[in-house]
């Protein structure tokens, strides 16, 4: 099914965008480690009745576990959770606008890793096409920061790009590893696979970073279960938003998956623009037109 990792892919961005809508609210009720805790246990419970029905109501076997599948997603987990470290420890920093320009290189290091880790090749639309939205995703960064090319430019040797190339590495590195995970299981039943993918994911996650809050944080998990009303609604969006990731990931090669992904940018601008009336500078109006050529090029010869 080529074609299906499309719309899924779109779903998933979709949302994503709903998910940090509701983890806004969270900002200042809860730290934001706890923050991003919350999207994984929250998400854990859903995921598992979503791989359970898929078990139960379709008749899809749970795939058998290897070796090269468990250190995948564990690789995967641990990356994942390194970015978020990095980006939070990237905001500490008083100008973090250069560094986190340079973390939207994200699409970039997936096509790397991929070619390198998993022997994912990409034509030569499908290179023009990231190469152009990445342009894209500098240009919406400038305006949204309010930088200018030069001051990008003489940022760049600042501690700051160097943790932003970082938290890209760390992400493309998750999104490579996951996607070489559902393959490794080598299983028939794409959306099965996707979703054992992601519960095991899930499963190692939740360990992991609440380990880290009982050390680190003590007392932020009781928080994390006091808030659950926005905590529980931003755990579902992003649930729904990784089953959709997971699934395209099995489908097609995750570079792919990560540039058509980024059309949440689009609805993000269309709700600026339409529903909160705020104005946008000529740097993101080119970076918005850039994103989807560079998505439009991708779908029509990627």
């Amino acid at each position: 099914m080529p074609e299906l990792w499309i719309p899924v892919t779109i779903a998933a961005a979709f949302f994503q965008n709903l998910r940090s809508a509701f983890q806004k609210h969270l900002k200042g009720r809860l730290s934001n480690t706890g923050a991003g805790y919350s999207r994984f246990v929250y998400a854990l419970p859903i995921v598992a009745c979503y791989v359970w029905m898929l078990n139960h109501y379709q008749g899809m076997a749970l795939p058998d576990g290897n070796a090269k599948f468990y250190l995948f997603c564990f690789l995967g987990s641990v990356c994942q959770i390194l970015f978020t470290v990095f980006l939070l420890r990237l905001f500490a920093f008083q100008s973090f606008a250069v560094g986190t320009t340079f973390s939207k290189l994200e699409v970039v290091m997936v096509a790397v890793l991929g070619a390198l880790i998993l022997g994912d090749s990409l034509n030569f639309y499908g290179i023009a096409a990231i190469l152009i939205s990445t342009c894209g995703l500098f240009a919406l960064s400038l305006g949204q920061a309010k930088l200018t090319v030069n001051g990008l430019l003489s940022g760049i040797l600042q501690k700051q790009t160097a943790m932003g190339l970082i938290c890209a590495a760390w992400l493309g590195g998750s999104v490579v590893f996951f996607r070489g995970a559902a393959l490794a299981l080598a299983f028939d039943e794409f959306v099965m696979a996707a979703g054992y993918t992601l519960l095991i994911a899930l499963i190692m996650q939740t360990f992991l970073m609440g380990s880290y809050l009982v050390l680190k944080e003590p007392g932020e998990i009781t928080r994390v279960f006091k808030e659950w009303r926005y905590a529980g609604l931003a755990g579902l969006f992003g649930a729904l938003a990784s089953i959709g990731w997971f699934t395209a990931f099995t489908l097609q090669n995750a570079s792919y998956v990560r540039a058509v992904g980024q059309i949440e940018l689009l609805f993000t601008f269309i709700a600026t623009v339409f529903f909160f009336r705020e104005k946008v500078s000529r740097f993101e109006l080119i970076g918005m037109i850039l994103v989807v050529t560079g998505i439009v090029l991708l779908l029509v010869k990627g």
